[in-house]
C-alpha cells in the first residue's frame, strides 16, 4: 500500500498581512524596511528592462559596477542598504518618494 504524502494534502490558508517578511517572523520593523528594499529592487530592473538596457549600461548610468547591476537583477537584496537603492533610483530617472500610513 503506497503511502500519501499528507503535506501535500494540506487546504489550509494563511491570509497574508500584506508584508511576506512580516508574515516570515520578521519585526514589523525589519519587515517594513525589507519590504521597502524589495519595491525599490523590483522597481529598478522593471526599468533596466524597460529602458533596455544592458547591464553594461544600466552600470554606466548608475554609476556601480556592472558585477553590481547583476547583483541587482539577479535579486541580491541583501547586497543592498535602503540608502543606495534610493541613490540608485534617481539616478535612473525615478522618482522615490516615502509615503507614510498610519
Amino acid at each position: 500500500m503506497k503511502k500519501i504524502d499528507t503535506r501535500w494534502d494540506d487546504t489550509r490558508v494563511t491570509e497574508s498581512s500584506g508584508n511576506v517578511f512580516l508574515d516570515l517572523g520578521f519585526s514589523p520593523e525589519e519587515a517594513a524596511l525589507l519590504a521597502m528594499r524589495a519595491d525599490l529592487m523590483a522597481k529598478l530592473r522593471l526599468t533596466i528592462d524597460e529602458k533596455g538596457w544592458t547591464q553594461a549600461e544600466a552600470a554606466k548610468v548608475l554609476g556601480i559596477a556592472q558585477s553590481r547591476v547583476s547583483d541587482m537583477v539577479r535579486g541580491k537584496w541583501e547586497k543592498f542598504s535602503l540608502d543606495m537603492l534610493i541613490t540608485l533610483a534617481s539616478r535612473a530617472g525615478l522618482h522615490p518618494r516615502l509615503e507614510l500610513a498610519a
